[in-house]
């Protein structure tokens, strides 16, 4: 089977990309000739340069003939580059196996077109679930101008984030802490409301070597704009950008460079979650890490905009006077609660991760 050999190649460079090349997708490629790998490519920070192109620098003259396995689509218009399925088609490639075509209306099936047209023989849909769920922001937010959201949480097995006198450092451990920067590396920002900044003065930048290419941005919901102009976010380099209601005083938070966005409020108190993540996927972003607090965790499940779960659990408990990892739903009955199925339960040093993803209706 070395079709599907070549295509989990593809998708494994395409990973690379997540978290740092929005509001582009995250592409990989792999050139085969006579049984050989002649080229490997995958889409490099900020978007640019796109797999294709990268694998055929490599293949140089060995593409002509070859195959080339891609997890999405070619683009077929003319951006910051010149056309993939153009270049394809230049290099003299004689096959092409596409994992999932490009939801994008520029492009949507008239990549694949193009290369028929031009003589290539074209495959597709191999691999199709595992390119989408790798691509599931990018073809999220397309869909639907959201960005795909993953709520990250870290509490006790009671679910307490800290004690009753706000203690919270550290409930989990070093390993759940590191692979917690992993998580913020491979998403294009990192989300938390202004109680969180406030309590904990988080930096929330990834600080794990690897993952060095476009910075993540830090998003703080604080929709009275009661962020201190002297926080941690501040003292990094990468951007941060202040969702508040309209009519707030970001003066100050302008002046320390955080970009303001005005987002509409919710019926009660804090900005509405559907506006908010409406406001950072017409700027590109495609993935979002939310990270706390409680009062955020509860909003997004509210409004039904929580795709996955990342919940590390330490081995400790609390107590019913400790802080809860999520506030109040204000739930009519059972029925109402939203419902996650778990992918995956993995320990991680002394802790345990479960991943979750949203059940289908």
């Amino acid at each position: 089977m070395p079709d599907l050999v070549h295509m989990r190649a593809a998708l494994s460079l395409a990973a690379r990309g997540l978290g740092n090349v929005w509001p582009n997708p995250s592409v990989g490629c792999v050139i085969v000739r006579d049984g050989q790998v002649v080229g490997r490519g995958w889409t490099a920070p900020g978007g640019r340069p796109h797999a294709e192109t990268e694998a055929l620098k490599r293949a140089g003259f060995l593409a002509r003939g070859a195959t080339a396995y891609v997890t999405l689509e070619p683009c077929c218009h003319w951006g910051r580059t010149p056309p993939c399925t153009d270049a394809l088609i230049a290099a003299g490639v004689s096959r092409v196996v596409v994992a999932l075509r490009d939801p994008d209306p520029r492009v949507d099936g008239e990549g694949l077109s193009r290369l028929r047209n031009a003589g290539v023989v074209v495959e597709e849909g191999l691999l199709a679930d595992e390119a989408a769920s790798l691509n599931a922001g990018f073809i999220k937010r397309q869909a639907t101008g959201l960005p795909l959201v993953t709520l990250k949480l870290a509490s006790t097995m009671d679910g307490k984030i800290a004690t009753a006198s706000g203690e919270s450092q550290w409930i989990t451990g070093p390993a759940a802490r590191r692979m917690a920067h992993a998580l913020r590396g491979r998403h294009d920002a990192v989300l938390v409301g202004s109680g969180t900044v406030m309590a904990d003065d988080p930096a929330l930048d990834c600080r794990l070597a690897g993952f060095a290419g476009v910075p993540t941005v830090r998003v703080v919901a604080d929709a009275r704009a009661r962020t201190p102009a002297t926080a941690r976010l501040f003292t990094a380099d990468d951007p941060v950008w202040i969702a508040t209601a309209p009519g707030a005083d970001t003066a100050a938070l302008a002046a320390r460079g955080a970009e303001i966005l005005t987002v509409e409020t919710a019926e009660g108190p804090g900005l509405d979650a559907a506006a908010l993540l409406r406001a950072l996927g017409k700027r590109g972003i495609t993935r979002v890490l939310a990270e706390g607090g409680g009062m955020l965790a509860a909003s997004l499940l509210r409004a039904g905009l929580v795709d996955r779960i990342a919940w590390f659990h330490a081995p400790r408990v609390i107590g019913a006077d400790g802080l809860p990892a999520i506030a109040a739903l204000g739930l009519p009955g059972l029925a109402a609660a939203p419902m996650f199925h778990r992918v995956a339960r993995v320990p991680v040093g002394d802790d345990w991760l479960t991943e979750a993803v949203l059940t289908e209706d």
